[in-house]
C-alpha cells in the first residue's frame, strides 16, 4: 500500500476510543476536579525541573547521538517494550541487567541488555540479525548476571516472535531498515503510527469493548515519541502533528495518574487490584473476578488504559488552556518518571498485573 493511500489518523483513533471508553466505564473513571488540580500539580512541577525532551537523551542508557544507529536502537527496544512488571517482591530477586557496574531492572534492563549485546558485537540492532535469531540467541542476549537472580525477562518467547516478525518485514518492504520505513512517513507522525500498526501485527493494540473496536496503540506511539525526542523535534524527528500523539496507555502511569487524583478506580476494582498484586506474587493468580491476572482486552483493563489516556488530554487541556503549550508526550513521560523516582508515593498504589505484548 502507497503511503498516500495511509490514512493519517490512527492517534486521532486513539483518542476517540479513549473517550468512548470513558463514557461507558463503569469501574474507572476521571474527576474533573481531579484533572484540575493535578495539571496545576504537573506543571508546576514541570516548570521547576525544567522538564524536556532533553530529559530523554539524559539517561546513560539511551542513545547520546541523534543518528541512523539511534533509529534502530529505538525501533528494537520499541518492539520489545512490554511487560516489564516482576512477581517478585524482593528486589534481589527480580530480573537484572548490570552493565558497567549498574544494575537496571524493568524497562532499563532491556535497554541496558541491548547495549550489553551491542558491546559485545552482537548485531541486535540489525534486521538482518533478528529476524532469525534464535531463541537460545535471544535467550543469551535477554541473560541476567546475578547468580541468586532466577527470575527471567518475562514473555521471551514473544518477544523472539516479535523480532522475528517486524525483522522480516524490514527485509522485504524497507531494505532491512526502519530509517526507511521513517523517511516514508513524511514528516506525519500520524502517517507513521498508521503504517506501523499497518505492516507490524505486534504492534496493533486494537481490543473490543461494549461491541466496538478501540484502538490504543501504546508502542506505536512511544516509538513515534522516542524518536522525536531524541532529535529534539528536528531533522528525522521532525513531525508536522506531533502534538496529536496521545498518552502511551501501560501499568505505570495509571498508578501515578491516581497518585495525582485524575484516575479513580470503583472500590470493586481498587481491592481486586490490590488483592491480586498478593495473589500473583504468592503464585495463587485465577481468573477474574478472582484476584489474579488481568487477561489482555478484559473490560477492567480496557478501561483503566483508556480513561489513562483520556485523563491525560483533559490535564492537557487544562495546561493549554493557562498559555502554556505542552502535548500529552511530555506529560506521558513525566509522570512515567516521577512514579519510577518516587517508588514509595506510589506504594499504597496497586497496578494491575497483565501480560502483554502492547505494553
Amino acid at each position: 500500500m502507497p503511503v498516500s493511500a495511509v490514512h493519517s489518523a490512527a492517534s486521532e483513533r486513539v483518542l476517540e476510543s479513549a473517550h468512548f471508553i470513558n463514557k461507558n466505564s463503569s469501574d474507572v473513571f476521571v474527576p474533573e476536579a481531579g484533572v484540575q488540580q493535578a495539571a496545576h500539580e504537573i506543571i508546576k512541577r514541570m516548570k521547576s525541573t525544567g522538564y524536556s525532551t532533553e530529559e530523554w537523551k539524559k539517561h546513560e542508557l539511551t542513545p547520546n547521538t541523534a543518528d541512523a544507529a539511534a533509529i534502530e536502537w529505538i525501533f528494537v527496544v520499541d518492539t520489545l517494550n512490554f511487560s516489564f512488571w516482576s512477581d517478585r517482591t524482593n528486589k534481589n530477586e527480580q530480573y537484572t541487567v548490570t552493565l558497567d557496574g549498574t544494575e537496571h531492572r524493568g524497562y532499563w534492563s532491556l535497554c541496558a541488555a541491548i547495549n550489553r549485546a551491542i558491546n559485545e558485537g552482537i548485531p541486535i540492532t540489525h534486521a538482518s540479525y533478528y529476524a532469525h535469531a534464535s531463541l537460545s540467541d535471544l535467550s543469551h542476549i535477554f541473560r541476567t548476571d546475578l547468580p541468586n537472580v532466577q527470575e527471567h525477562i518475562p514473555m521471551l518467547a514473544e518477544r523472539v516472535q516479535c523480532l522475528h516478525e517486524t525483522g522480516r518485514v524490514l527485509l522485504e518492504k524497507y531494505g532491512g531498515k526502519f530509517a526507511n520505513m521513517l523517511k516514508q512517513c513524511e514528516g506525519s507522525a500520524q502517517t507513521l503510527v498508521e503504517m506501523v500498526v499497518r505492516d507490524f501485527a505486534c504492534y496493533r493494540d486494537e481490543h473490543m469493548f461494549q461491541g466496538r473496536r478501540v484502538d490504543l496503540y501504546k508502542r506505536a506511539q512511544i516509538l513515534v515519541a522516542d524518536i522525536w525526542a531524541c532529535f529534539e523535534g528536528q531533522k528525522d524527528g521532525m513531525f508536522e502533528d506531533i502534538d496529536k500523539i496521545t498518552m502511551f496507555a501501560d501499568y505505570r502511569v495509571p498508578q501515578a495518574l491516581c497518585h495525582f487524583g485524575a484516575l479513580e478506580y470503583s472500590p470493586r476494582l481498587l481491592e481486586y487490584l490490590k488483592t491480586s498484586e498478593v495473589a500473583v506474587r504468592q503464585g495463587t493468580s485465577a481468573s477474574p473476578p478472582e484476584p489474579g491476572l488481568l487477561p489482555t482486552g478484559h473490560k477492567w483493563e480496557v478501561e483503566i488504559r483508556g480513561n489513562s489516556i483520556w485523563a491525560v488530554e483533559r490535564i492537557c487541556q487544562h495546561i493549554r488552556a493557562s498559555g502554556v503549550h505542552v502535548n500529552a508526550i511530555l506529560i506521558d513521560f513525566y509522570m512515567w518518571d516521577y512514579a519510577k523516582a518516587h517508588p514509595e508515593a506510589m506504594a499504597s498504589i496497586p497496578i494491575h498485573l497483565t501480560r502483554s505484548i502492547f505494553y
